[in-house]
């Protein structure tokens, strides 16, 4: 069943973590885009995520309905039909959600699953990320400790942050005085008060990302920092609280950046500035080509065929996957799914 369960997710992280790869997680807000992510993976016999934001699951369910959890629902149970005919392995996963939102969120999800569990299905979703980097680092692991008490029962992946990511996603605004490096105190931190819990999670410790894209230069990226963040777990509690790392505001960074996070121990480098551009520059190009065709120029009819929403579309949808090749490329992953292995 090519959407991973917990044990599969698991060994997926675990294999990933220890080769040095990082599985590239796609923001989607459509069928569309969710294809796009299932093809380009597929193309490339990797495995990957497929991810929902607030503003994704709210533009997914109708910009009258306006609901982020069913929108994320809706999205999720396509990918969990159409992921059977793709001979690789897609978690799902929800993206930034800030403590006033987790009850219209990703609380709502948990309790899909609850249900579905309740009820012998597998898991709606994968892993949930709760983004509580703009709150205190007490009040973050109050929050953090309880959602993964709950995620625990249900096998379920939480993802949390330490730190903040500058620049904006979606409706996540980076504070310019913001901490925009995670220091080993805050790791310590983190595996005193998550470790003992059990679970799964996934740490996004910030060293200087910024969402959106960049040019070199402007931005700071210091991955020695997630190096010196697993150091000191790793004296204090043992090789087995070394942490899996999540990059967030990756976009525009060098390979280099990119491998050096990776040695590190990122398994998870979230991609959607670089997706929503080679999605829209498909459809501009579809566009300029076809001008008197998908415009009545001077009277004229047009021409069906060209301003059929399907067609560029499709033209969207292959160049998204081809960019989502080029992330799994760019994180080592080509040719590593744990499908049918």
């Amino acid at each position: 069943m090519p959407i991973a369960d917990y044990k599969t997710y698991c060994s997926i992280l675990d294999r990933a973590r220890s080769g040095g790869y990082a599985l590239p997680a796609a923001n989607v807000t459509s069928l569309t885009t969710a294809n796009a992510v299932l093809r380009g993976l597929a193309e490339s016999t990797a495995d990957g995520i497929i991810q929902i934001s607030t503003g994704g699951g709210a533009f997914a369910s109708g910009t009258t309905v306006k609901d982020s959890a069913l929108g994320a629902i809706a999205i999720a149970e396509h990918v969990h039909r159409a992921a059977e005919r793709y001979p690789i392995y897609v978690a799902l996963h929800t993206d930034h959600c800030l403590k006033d939102k987790l009850d219209k969120f990703v609380l709502p999800l948990v309790a899909e699953t609850e249900k579905r569990r309740a009820a012998g299905r597998p898991n709606l979703f994968t892993g949930h990320m709760f983004d509580g980097s703009n709150l205190s680092l007490q009040e973050n692991l109050d929050i953090s400790a309880k959602l993964l008490e709950r995620f625990a029962k249900n096998e379920l992946v939480l993802e949390i942050e330490t730190g903040a990511v500058g620049g904006e996603e979606d409706d996540v605004v980076g504070d310019h005085a913001a901490k925009l490096y995670t220091t080993p105190e805050d790791t310590l931190e983190v595996a005193r008060r998550l470790n003992p819990i059990g679970g799964r999670y996934l740490l996004a410790a910030t060293f200087g990302n910024v969402h959106g894209v960049y040019k070199p230069g402007h931005v700071k990226l210091k991955p020695e920092v997630l190096r010196d963040c697993q150091a000191a777990v790793v004296k204090a509690h043992g090789e087995s609280a070394r942490f899996y790392l999540v990059f967030h505001g990756g976009s525009g960074s060098t390979q280099q950046e990119i491998h050096e996070s990776l040695d590190y121990g990122v398994v998870k480098m979230n991609v959607d500035t670089d997706m929503q551009y080679a999605f829209t520059r498909a459809v501009a190009g579809h566009m300029f080509k076809n001008y008197d065709g998908v415009l009545k120029v001077d009277g004229e009819l047009g021409s069906k065929k060209a301003y059929d929403p399907r067609a560029y579309l499709a033209v969207a949808e292959a160049a998204m996957a081809e960019r989502v090749k080029q992330a799994v490329s760019d994180l080592r992953g080509a040719g590593k799914t744990m499908f049918a292995s």
